[in-house]
């Protein structure tokens, strides 16, 4: 799940063209943990997920625990300063250990049950996953959140595979439309954050993607 705030289109292209972008290294988690953890502050699926109680250092814990697991099975884009970073994680990933699984059950303490109970469709077969975006709050609309998503979807784009994503932030379903993603299905979970399954389309040829018409069989709701 991912949050930024956005600028102008032509104030991003314009800031991209000297925006760094570059790996992380397992040096960079703990700066960008703080980052995330900052960024989805007030996002609607944390704040639903994530007791109330140590809500920061819990929310910082989990984005630290996830990014490294991105770091070895993934891919993580970053603003070479660490002002922004994109988490991707290929269709091949394995599920994360069974030590890590336990502490992240710990750290979302009794907003477990909520968060198993549920249910989200699975999207594209093949699909990498966008996991995460962030931007540090005093860094936002500059572009940079776009610049790190671009940097991650060039490299997968050069596979010919799609990507997929799940935010629950309208703001975000914006931004991602002009990223090339489309919604695909929109979840309201009881009592809880509404959110939206976003897919783009596998490359094809020239590194262009696929079309970005509406595909059959949408479960945009």
């Amino acid at each position: 799940m991912e949050q930024r705030q956005r600028g102008s289109q032509a104030a991003g292209r314009q800031a991209g063209a000297a925006i760094g972008i570059r790996r992380a290294t397992a040096a960079d988690l703990p700066s960008l943990a703080r980052v995330l953890a900052d960024a989805f502050a007030a996002y609607p699926w944390t704040q639903w997920s994530i007791p109330a109680e140590e809500y920061d250092a819990r929310l910082e814990e989990l984005q630290l625990q996830y990014l490294g697991h991105a770091l070895e099975h993934g891919r993580i884009c970053v603003e070479s300063n660490l002002r922004a970073v994109a988490a991707f994680l290929p269709p091949d990933a394995p599920q994360p250990s069974e030590a890590l699984q336990q502490r992240v059950g710990e750290l979302h303490g009794d907003r477990l049950g909520r968060l198993l109970r549920a249910s989200l469709p699975p999207g594209p077969e093949g699909a990498w996953t966008l996991a995460t975006v962030g931007v540090s709050p005093e860094s936002q609309g500059a572009g940079l959140g776009s610049a790190v998503v671009r940097a991650g979807l060039a490299a997968i784009d050069a596979l010919s595979a799609p990507v997929a994503l799940e935010t629950s932030s309208k703001d975000n379903v914006r931004l991602y439309r002009r990223l090339g993603f489309a919604v695909d299905a929109t979840t309201h979970i009881p009592e809880g954050p509404t959110v939206y399954s976003m897919s783009r389309p596998a490359a094809t040829g020239h590194g262009e993607m696929g079309s970005d018409q509406p595909r059959s069989g949408s479960r945009d709701a």
